[in-house]
């Protein structure tokens, strides 16, 4: 375990039961989310990987892609 986690634990250790449970519900389930991305993504087929390539390259020609300044424009 790292130090990071241990002091977070020891942080949480002292919350309230309810509290305690609230924040384990959130970290479970987050951790559930990460191995069902690593499994799709280590399933995933070089096939797979080339044919979204080609998707998205089809996209950028075709003009149905968004710049990325538009999606998260540069705050001045």
């Amino acid at each position: 375990m790292t130090e990071l986690l241990r002091q977070v634990i020891s942080e949480i250790e002292k919350l309230p039961a309810e509290q305690q449970d609230a924040i384990a519900s959130r970290l479970m389930a987050e951790l559930k989310d990460e191995q069902a991305w690593s499994a799709r993504f280590e399933a995933t087929t070089d096939e797979q990987w080339d044919r979204l390539a080609h998707m998205v390259r089809q996209e950028i020609a075709n003009g149905e892609t968004v710049s990325l300044d538009e999606v998260f424009p540069v705050k001045q």
